[in-house]
């Protein structure tokens, strides 16, 4: 199930004011959503796999753009949730 706060963050910081404010100040910017805490915990950590299924692919890859990892840390990460992901539903 996609959550609503998390899309509406991403989408958000598809702008480039949005996006240098987040990259300047996180803690400001997140407090203007009511992000549940283990989504948070999320943002805070970088976890992909935990967010995959929380919003839009396109959305999260952005998102991680803007948060300034690489593309190829990134693919890394998404290929290595996918694949556990996989051996769980498997």
């Amino acid at each position: 199930m996609r959550d609503y706060w998390l899309s509406k963050l991403f989408f958000d910081l598809q702008t480039p004011s949005a996006a240098a404010e987040y990259r300047a100040n996180r803690e400001v910017v997140l407090a203007r959503y009511p992000l549940k805490p283990e989504i948070r915990a999320a943002i805070a950590t970088d976890d992909v796999a935990a967010l995959a299924p929380q919003v839009n692919a396109y959305l999260l890859r952005f998102y991680f753009l803007v948060a300034g990892m690489p593309e190829e840390e990134f693919l890394k990460r998404i290929r290595s949730s996918a694949e556990t992901g996989n051996a769980h539903h498997g």
